[in-house]
């Protein structure tokens, strides 16, 4: 079919949720990476800004995000990784935000999340819807090329660093991270792996030693099996070390979107909300004002009036499908399986409303007091398996993460 390459009109079919050609595709994600580039692996960019965490396909929910924070080029965006994947609207949300990036280069920055993958996306539902509405997978291929361009962390005012998972034993200056070689597929460890998969985990289970068995220094293995868990003092010797104040990621469920840890030096920002249309969980963005100031506007789904809810078989097929797969790699790595289970690397071979609900994050300096992290202990919501890291609540009330484990 032959088309003309137009971004605005091509934005516009988007917000009305309509397919482009695959011819089309092919050549966004051609210029996309001509683009992209020219970007370094750490990209440097002025506050204000707005962060987004995970979005995970959930379409209805990223147009929310730009009716409560802003539409482009209005505010600056910065969008932390895995905008694939487990939703309805994987294809409709990546092509969205590619077309953004391309239209407003200096006002819309993709990071590069661990489900902008190919073996991940394979496993997660990706793969399978661009199958299911192209009829091949070409424009899944399309896509998965252009990953391997996004950048890797962004740096705000040379004080706050955004990345997709956490730290690296291997990366321990800013520098480390620039001379990455990140125009390929996510590898399986090192650096690159442990920017997108790793977590921080509260200080006092690091000392336990019962996450994983092999220490390097004050990081532990994963059990997601890939990327590291990093505590307080690893937070702050990096962020001295180089001379920031804070570090700000994403890929951790947050039932109250958003979480603070050690004492303000590390958030998380979840910005998929009633994840996978069944955990219950609010959302929120992170926006950065001037003076470098965090305000977690925390908001629910979009509402359903605004939602257009695909046929019913149509959806619970691709539900189905995508539970089923990550089931089906859960299994094969021997772990039980219950609604949505914990997800993993695969083995190698294989608020609401205009204004939201605010939540208020201290300045840069950790001296400025911050609120009691929104976090959730206890069982996860009714239907869904949990898998929570190994992080009790002590006498002091220390909370539990529910961690993001089926991503």
């Amino acid at each position: 079919m032959v088309h003309s390459f137009d971004l605005d009109s091509f934005i516009e079919r988007l917000y009305r949720r309509e397919l482009l050609e695959a011819g089309a595709v092919k050549e966004l994600c051609e210029k996309a990476k001509e683009v992209l580039i020219d970007e370094g692996n750490v990209r440097s960019i002025s506050a204000p800004a707005t962060l987004v965490g995970d979005v995970h396909g959930q379409f209805y929910d990223v147009l929310e995000i730009f009716k409560i924070a802003g539409n482009c080029p209005d505010t600056n965006y910065v969008f932390l990784g895995d905008y694939v994947d487990r939703g309805l609207y994987s294809v409709e949300t990546i092509t969205l935000l590619t077309c953004l990036k391309l239209r407003y280069p200096d006002r819309v920055t993709l990071v590069r999340g661990n489900h902008e993958s190919r073996a991940i996306t394979q496993t997660y539902g990706f793969y399978t819807e661009c199958h299911r509405k192209y009829g091949n997978a070409l424009v899944w291929s399309y896509f998965t090329d252009m990953f391997d361009y996004l950048v890797l962390s962004v740096v705000i005012d040379d004080t706050i660093l955004c990345v997709h998972g956490g730290l690296s034993p291997s990366l321990h200056t800013i520098d480390q991270i620039r001379v990455i070689d990140r125009f390929r597929e996510i590898p399986h460890e090192g650096p690159m792996a442990d920017l997108v998969w790793s977590d921080p985990i509260p200080s006092p289970p690091m000392s336990a030693g019962g996450a994983g068995s092999d220490e390097k220094g004050d990081f532990l293995l994963s059990p997601r099996g890939a990327g590291y868990l990093f505590g307080s003092e690893v937070t702050r010797r990096f962020l001295h070390v180089n001379g920031l104040g804070h570090v700000c990621r994403a890929h951790q469920l947050c039932m109250e979107g958003y979480q603070i840890l050690f004492d303000d030096l590390l958030s998380t920002v979840w910005s998929a909300p009633n994840y996978c249309y069944r955990a219950g969980n609010m959302a929120s963005v992170l926006e950065i004002g001037p003076g470098l100031e965090r305000f977690f506007n925390v908001f629910g789904p979009c509402p359903d009036q605004f939602r257009e809810t695909p046929a019913k078989e149509e959806s619970s097929s691709a539900s189905s499908a995508a539970v089923d797969d990550a089931g089906e790699a859960l299994r094969v790595q021997g772990l039980s399986v219950s609604g949505l289970s914990a997800e993993k690397r695969p083995r190698r071979g294989g608020g609401r409303g205009a204004l939201g609900r605010g939540g208020r994050g201290g300045g840069i300096l950790p001296s400025i007091p911050v609120p009691a992290n929104p976090v959730v202990s206890g069982p996860g919501p009714a239907g869904l398996h949990v898998d929570e890291m190994d992080v009790p609540v002590n006498a002091s009330g220390f909370p539990r993460v529910i961690t993001e484990y089926f991503l």
